[in-house]
């Protein structure tokens, strides 16, 4: 029992990390070049795999259960709570409109007929009337999909090892360093999940360390195979070929490589962020339900109707909006948890079954990198 909470808290962390952000890793590392974006992708790792061990020692110093936006009250007051919901809100609304239109690449991938936006709006009506007649989204089964993907992508790998050109893995650009910065940022956010991993582990909760460095680490490792296996077989000249939004991996793949493996890669993507789709949207109209009193209605009208407008008008692309969600509700996550925690050092009402040291000039050297981060972003929307 004990070895299955354990495999379950670590599932809870890698299922919330690895979404469909993994869709958008090998453009822009191709742009940058593997060896950077190799770098930023380890750098950015062991970062978050820093800030995990942050909330889960902030959740384990707080007698009462918390979700982010609780623990950032407790801690660093109502100023705390208010930007750490604007992060979340702004991430869930981000992700959602990335889903709404790598949906529409996926589906015209695979059946190759019609437009994108066409299967966008087609697959933004299901789930709509599956939200509406209130069936509930398994949100675990996104962990399963995903390691299908990865294995259909590894398949396609062995497959076609003849085409995996190693020049594609060899040509760096000092231009283009930071290129992947905002994407993986996306793909690694994933502390939400922490105050879950408590509840799983109940009474095992001394082994919720072992189970956060291992959960960070998984995605690390599956990150730089996948970008390495698609960047090797698709290279950036290919990528910069193909229209904004056909540069999703698996779309990508299904033009450059087996296009049978490439429509199987594109099934579990749509399913992936089907179900992506409908567990972050359920969260975001119960969260204008029970938090902010409104309608069912307006809740299901404010949720949904950002995303479609900006995937209707064309106002981004599903790298570009991952890229933004990453920097902006990424950056400002991690910043209130470096705070919060210093401040749960202090004024922590409980005993916590592990502590890391306070790292207090890494900590503000993530907070400078992170906050130039958002800063960037911020002026390249304007």
């Amino acid at each position: 029992m004990s070895r299955h909470k354990i495999l379950l808290a670590i599932a809870t962390l890698v299922g919330t990390i690895v979404g469909a952000g993994i869709l958008a890793i090998p453009y822009v590392v191709a742009q940058s070049g593997f060896l950077f974006g190799f770098i930023i992708t380890v750098v950015l790792g062991l970062a978050f795999l820093l800030l995990n061990l942050m909330t889960g020692e902030i959740v384990l110093r707080t007698q009462k259960q918390h979700q982010l936006t609780g623990y950032a009250e407790k801690y660093l007051g109502p100023w705390g709570k208010r930007v750490m919901m604007f992060s979340m809100v702004f991430g869930t609304y981000g992700a959602l409109t990335a889903y709404l239109i790598g949906e529409g690449e996926s589906l015209k991938a695979i059946f190759r007929l019609g437009s994108p936006l066409w299967y966008s709006i087609f697959f933004f009506m299901i789930a709509l009337f599956i939200i509406y007649r209130g069936v509930k989204a398994a949100g675990k089964v996104e962990l399963f999909l995903i390691g299908i993907l990865l294995a259909i992508v590894i398949v396609i790998g062995i497959v076609s090892y003849q085409d995996i050109h190693i020049n594609n893995l060899t040509s760096a650009n000092w231009v283009k360093f930071f290129a992947p910065y905002g994407v993986i940022l996306f793909a690694l956010m994933g502390m939400p999940s922490v105050p879950e991993m408590q509840e799983v582990l109940e009474q095992e909760k001394l082994k919720m360390k072992r189970a956060i460095i291992i959960g960070s680490i998984i995605p690390i490792i599956l990150y730089l195979i996948f970008a390495l296996i698609v960047v090797g077989i698709i290279g950036l000249e290919n990528f910069e070929i193909l229209q904004p939004n056909q540069r999703i991996a698996t779309v990508a793949l299904s033009i450059y490589s087996s296009p049978l493996l490439g429509i199987f890669a594109n099934i579990i993507a749509v399913l992936s962020m089907f179900t992506s789709f409908l567990t972050l949207s359920i969260a975001l109209i119960e969260m204008y339900e029970y938090d902010y009193a409104f309608p069912h209605y307006a809740a299901m009208l404010l949720t949904f109707s950002i995303p479609l407008l900006i995937t209707l008008f064309s106002l981004s692309t599903f790298i570009t909006i991952i890229a933004i969600t990453g920097a902006i509700a990424g950056g400002l996550q991690a910043i209130l948890i470096i705070f919060s925690y210093w401040k749960a050092k202090e004024k922590g009402d409980r005993s916590p079954e592990y502590s890391i040291k306070t790292y207090k000039i890494l900590g503000y050297l993530l907070i400078l990198l992170f906050g130039t981060g958002v800063v960037i972003e911020l002026f390249s929307m304007l």
